[in-house]
């Protein structure tokens, strides 16, 4: 029997994103064109076509300002997961102004989508060694699972020894919560980032497939994710380091056909789900 894996997506738009924190300020974010919502009607319309559900683990902005993505989602029965509000890496927040903005993005989206949110995912996967308080708000604010830690070495994030697969995780004061770590592949010896967004456009498709397959083969689910915008290779384009610029445009245009292929290659369902066929937690939560 074929696995199931946990699909994703980060519900941001392309003028959101981390790379540009520099080049785009926050308070500009009302004057930029939206496509967020053109695109993930076309992530929907993709995911029916191939009778696959996913998470949105949506940012609680773009939610406020269209909320008809919110409910959409929810109707086409997918599970709305969280994002954050303001796309604020975790660890340049304090604690307060975390336990803010988490809560503030939770209310709006149980609000919105009429559904308990019990998933959450940080802005750019910054929950790392020096922000790991970050898992006890969670718990406080009744989060059941995260998806925030990435095994890797990064410029912006990651726990290199982190556990690679879903587990219980002990928080700083001792609670628990259960982490979805995104998926990494080992390749010459190394660890390498398989689990989406750029990975995804910026390696061939055959090392995609085969890095993911390494979990299945493991019979261990994988994490898959992107965003709206990385299907959308007429997005407008940002002036920024020209790292930044090949990190986020590079490839748009072969991310639409390799999500078609990941979808006829692999099998795929809502991250709740595959914690739950782990035994992780309960549907019923």
């Amino acid at each position: 029997m074929q696995i199931r894996n946990a699909l994703t997506v980060d519900v941001e738009d392309y003028f959101q994103v981390s790379a540009f924190e520099n080049a785009v300020d926050r308070k500009d974010w009302v004057n930029q064109p939206l496509r967020v919502e053109r695109n993930t009607h076309l992530l929907l319309d993709l995911f029916d076509e191939y009778n696959t559900k996913a998470t949105f683990f949506v940012l609680g902005w773009v939610a406020d300002r269209i909320p008809s993505i919110v409910k959409e989602i929810a109707d086409r029965g997918h599970e709305i997961a969280c994002h954050g509000y303001s796309h604020r890496l975790v660890y340049n927040q304090t604690p307060e102004e975390f336990r803010e903005e988490t809560l503030k993005s939770k209310m709006v989206l149980e609000d919105l989508s009429q559904q308990s949110i019990y998933g959450y995912r940080a802005a750019s996967y910054s929950i790392t060694n020096k922000s790991l308080w970050a898992l006890d708000i969670l718990v406080d604010a009744g989060f059941i699972y995260d998806s925030s830690i990435f095994p890797v070495r990064h410029d912006r994030y990651g726990i290199p020894d982190a556990n690679k697969y879903p587990h219980e995780l002990k928080t700083l004061t001792g609670n628990t919560i259960v982490e979805f770590p995104l998926t990494t592949a080992q390749w010459m010896g190394s660890t390498v980032p398989i689990a989406g967004g750029g990975y995804f456009r910026l390696f061939p498709y055959w090392l995609t497939k085969a890095g993911l397959g390494q979990s299945n083969d493991k019979n261990e689910p994988f994490i898959f994710y992107l965003h709206p915008w990385e299907i959308d290779a007429e997005q407008p384009r940002i002036e920024a380091s020209w790292f930044s610029k090949f990190r986020h445009y590079n490839n748009l245009d072969k991310c639409y056909p390799r999500l078609k292929s990941l979808l006829t290659d692999f099998k795929f369902t809502t991250t709740r789900d595959v914690l739950a066929a782990k035994g992780l937690l309960s549907v019923n939560d």
